[in-house]
């Protein structure tokens, strides 16, 4: 277990919390948060004595729940987290602006490089008002909350923010409480400079000026650190240390750090080892062909699934001897269906599969296996048995796909991982290179990833997995937490 903060207590903020409660025919249930961010956090909170996670109320009966607590932190029933738990109600008109309009697709779109410029996005009244009456209103909200949190031990706190949802709340915090550290871990890329002036100006200000609230502004890689420091420059008049990696505010230094998140290896090859992932291999087996291909990723289109398939559908055409000997299992997740780019971008998906298991299945092959269902034993289950594991984003933060399935594949297989995704810096050198716009690269380096010597397979199947059972989530908390304590000096 990492390090702890010294004597400061501990605030945690992000958008989705810890717990999700549901209120069913037994009455009211509290499950876990999805997604690493939150299990990553949990391990972290759950080994302090003074700590608060500060969240949305995302569900109806969080609502209630919130309420019953008058809106105070509370120690959640049936042990939770480990932490208080304060979870911020916010005006539903409010919270649909700040998420489907602003964060999902607008911010995320930039970040990720997703505009088609020529055409999108319009910024018109329509974002205006969801940025001024949705994203400016929530990211007070947390800020107030959080301050008050701070305010209650002292005036004295670590605080620890969480990615692209909350880019305003760290100046408002420093602004009422002058002597907390705050730190702020954005989990997805941070482009260059240019990419920021799809933006109105006073928006890109906002949130560049929001982030510089921040002490310690973290990211990923040393690419989106570097383009951070870029922005402040270029886009702000800032100036900068790009050795040092700082930028100074206001007679401040903020200091842009990047720490490579990755997975808890103990509880993931536990899972792998489970009986309900070995039901899942079973049935995997049984109908696997010669080869298997596996992709794992949420229907977003920034993981570039589309070109995925276009190259797997160039591979079969210019190596026909590969017909009924391949099989590409892809296991998708449909995401944030309530924003209208992420159902049409499904509905390609779905109609680009059927439009290659057309062109080339037979009665009794389909070469694309579409999964839709979301379980992670079946995920586990296929990252044991994948050949060849494509993960070719246009862009991405991590991209812990990679990761999961270096550490638990079991037959010699080869990543083929774009080099923008986050996890090439650590991983590239033991993968197979993407183009993730490149369709004959990428259809070549797929073949090439098939028909690699044995040998070779395993040297860098057992690099990778080497270097993230050693670099697990704890060394990224550990990272994290050192740089906190020495940061923070006398005056925190």
């Amino acid at each position: 277990m990492p390090e702890g903060i010294g004597e400061d207590p501990l605030i945690l903020v992000s958008n989705r919390g810890p717990l999700e409660h549901t209120r069913g025919d037994d009455g009211r249930t509290a499950k876990p948060g999805h997604g690493g961010l939150v299990t990553a956090l949990g391990g972290l909170a759950g080994h302090l004595e003074d700590a608060v996670w500060v969240c949305a109320a995302l569900s109806e009966e969080d609502v209630a729940v919130t309420r019953e607590h008058d809106g105070a932190a509370f120690e959640p029933e049936g042990g939770g987290p480990g932490v208080l738990l304060r979870m911020v109600e916010l005006d539903p008109e409010a919270q649909h602006k700040f998420y489907a309009i602003i964060s999902n697709p607008l911010l995320w779109f930039v970040q990720h490089y997703l505009w088609d410029l020529g055409n999108t996005p319009d910024i018109t009244r329509r974002e205006v008002d969801a940025f001024d009456n949705g994203y400016v209103p929530v990211n007070a909200r947390f800020a107030d909350a959080v301050a008050e949190e701070v305010e209650a031990r002292g005036g004295r706190a670590t605080v620890m923010v969480q990615d692209y949802h909350l880019y305003l709340v760290p100046e408002r915090v420093r602004d009422r409480c002058p002597d907390v550290f705050l730190h702020h871990f954005v989990h997805i890329p941070w482009p260059h400079p240019d990419a920021w002036r799809v933006l109105p100006p006073v928006m890109r200000r906002a949130v560049f000026n929001g982030v510089l609230g921040n002490d310690v502004v973290a990211f990923h890689s040393a690419r989106y650190a570097r383009n951070f420091l870029l922005g402040c420059q270029e886009l702000l008049g800032l100036q900068v240390d790009m050795d040092r990696l700082t930028v100074e505010v206001e007679e401040r230094s903020v200091h842009a750090r990047h720490y490579p998140i990755s997975v808890d290896a103990d509880a993931l090859e536990s899972t792998a080892a489970s009986p309900a992932v070995a039901d899942h291999e079973r049935r995997l087996g049984e109908k696997r062909r010669e080869h298997l291909i596996v992709r794992v990723d949420r229907a977003d289109p920034s993981k570039n699934i589309l070109r995925g398939f276009r190259a797997f559908d160039t591979l079969l055409d210019d190596h026909p001897e590969l017909a009924e000997q391949v099989t590409f299992l892809a296991l998708v997740q449909p995401s944030r269906e309530d924003v209208e780019e992420y159902v049409d971008y499904l509905e390609q998906v779905r109609r680009l599969v059927d439009d290659v298991n057309a062109k080339h299945g037979t009665a009794d092959w389909q070469p694309i296996e579409l999964s839709l269902e979301g379980d992670f034993d079946e995920v586990v289950a296929a990252y044991k048995l994948f050949d060849v594991l494509v993960v070719n984003p246009v862009s991405d933060g991590m991209n812990l796909v990679a990761k999961e399935a270096a550490l638990v594949n079991q037959r010699d297989g080869v990543l083929a991982l774009s080099e923008n995704a986050g996890a090439h810096e650590e991983l590239g050198e033991f993968a197979v290179t993407l183009h993730p716009f490149d369709i004959q690269q990428q259809a070549d380096a797929i073949f090439a990833a098939l028909t690699m010597d044995g040998s070779e397979r395993r040297d860098r199947l057992a690099a990778s997995a080497a270097l993230v059972r050693e670099n697990d989530v704890a060394k990224w908390l550990s990272d994290q937490l050192r740089d906190v304590n020495e940061l923070r000096g006398p005056g925190h």
